[in-house]
């Protein structure tokens, strides 16, 4: 969605009374079928051995003993209820001994500050965590030096995770999911994987039932800190026949590394410092790769998703070709549901646009399980305005209404308030002007 909003906005939407936004309706995390372990072990090994930027990591590292987190700063008033209900999922699904603690010295520090000192210091970054520092001042004081580079720690002691105080609920939630995650398991992010957060392709926001297993495996006791890569390896198939017992033994790993040039390409077409012209070519560039490569996973998807995003402001038929290129592997790949769903909403907008109400109520209606699934409320309430402006086109006042009180429930969660709400509101009811006018 990128159209402009225009002067007529749904009053209806806006003037709804919204849900509290510090309270999201929350479903059970899916379970969706889980990797063989020796797949599940090569991914551990990406994981855990390596960080983002490609830089290898000597040794494992994480927590020993039981482990504390505090919230710290000017904290968001939705954050101690999310911290508390990712703490017992982690205590719960990954067996991990952790707990909500008081202060800027237990074991993870989370500190809220705004969003333009982050900014300011880390452009690129909504929020981090940094290993060896207690607050942003001593971040500040230490960056770039030993203190802060993972590729010295020995084992996990102190992390401090910044979050933007002026986020909103689910930017917070979403922000607590990954980097606390990451403080205490992988600090790598892999293109390829379909059912995770650590995937910088960003649809999934919440741990799911593949991270959670990552991180119980992590926590095993059949490893600790400071062991290298091939004891690691040794250990894994004692670790996931106890984590994951229906997985399988570990057999040959299958290696399918991204290459390099897959990565750069996909961060020049995400990046906003060159031209759309050449950031298309960038898009292209990594479709180009991931066909050369033989690959059927998210990668292959991925680079259709974002040239149609680019193609989006100056040629919708464009844009919408490359949706349903990158939808068509999505949905073939398990695990990829969100993603799936983030391309119907956009088929869906265009089809709105377009005059093609009914079009765009079926496929708002196909991913509406996998957004509710990933408990993602601006993609929920962004689905239910788009249901409700496609029926009032098709002159259906009382499904209209109906699709507007199920918006309500998510939309401030999700945009953070009223005013973005209603700028959401504006931009769906624009794309339905457009849509009466081709009618």
């Amino acid at each position: 969605m990128s159209e402009a909003p225009t002067a007529r906005a749904s009053a209806s939407a806006i003037e709804l009374p919204l849900a509290d936004p510090l309270v999201a309706p929350v479903s059970a995390p899916p379970r969706a079928a889980l990797p063989s372990n020796a797949a599940l072990t090569r991914d551990f090994m990406e994981l855990s051995f390596a960080l983002e930027s490609g830089r290898p990591l000597p040794r494992f590292t994480r927590f020993e003993g039981p482990i504390t987190v505090s919230l710290t700063g000017k904290v968001h008033p939705v954050a101690p209820r999310e911290l508390d209900r990712l703490v017992a999922r982690l205590r719960h699904e990954a067996n991990i001994p952790i707990s909500v603690g008081a202060s800027a010295t237990d074991h993870i520090n989370v500190e809220f500050l705004p969003k333009s000192e982050m900014k300011r210091q880390v452009p690129n970054a909504a929020c981090f965590v940094v290993p060896g520092v207690s607050n942003w001042q001593d971040y500040l004081a230490n960056r770039r030096t030993a203190r802060t580079d993972w590729t010295q720690l020995a084992r996990r002691e102190r992390m401090t995770v910044f979050v933007p105080s002026d986020s909103t609920p689910q930017e917070v939630r979403d922000c607590l999911h990954e980097e606390v995650s990451q403080a205490l398991g992988p600090v790598n992010d892999l293109y390829r994987l379909p059912d995770t957060v650590w995937n910088d392709d960003n649809f999934h926001t919440t741990l799911t039932r593949y991270d959670m297993t990552i991180l119980r495996a992590y926590y095993a006791p059949q490893i600790w800190s400071g062991m290298s890569q091939p004891e690691v390896l040794a250990a894994m198939p004692r670790v996931l026949a106890q984590v994951n017992p229906a997985g399988g033994p570990v057999k040959a790993l299958h290696e399918n590394p991204t290459p390099a040039a897959y990565v750069r390409a996909i961060n020049r077409a995400l990046g906003g410092v060159s031209s759309l012209g050449a950031r298309k070519a960038a898009a292209r560039e990594a479709i180009a790769i991931s066909a050369s490569q033989g690959w059927t996973d998210t990668r292959a998807a991925f680079g259709w998703f974002v040239l149609g995003r680019l193609e989006l402001p100056t040629s919708p038929a464009a844009a919408t070709n490359a949706f349903i290129n990158a939808g068509t592997i999505y949905r073939r790949i398990p695990g990829a549901g969100i993603q799936a769903a983030h391309v119907d909403m956009q088929l869906a907008a265009y089809a709105l646009s377009s005059g093609r109400a009914q079009d765009a109520i079926q496929l708002v209606n196909r991913s509406l399980s996998a957004a509710l699934n990933g408990e993602n409320a601006a993609l929920m309430a962004t689905l239910y305005m788009i249901r409700a402006e496609a029926y009032d086109q098709l002159g259906n006042i009382a499904q209209a209404r109906q699709a507007r009180l199920d918006m309500a429930q998510w939309a401030r969660y999700g945009f953070g308030s009223d005013a973005a709400v209603r700028r959401r509101a504006s931009e769906v009811a624009a794309l339905a002007d457009a849509g009466a006018r081709t009618n």
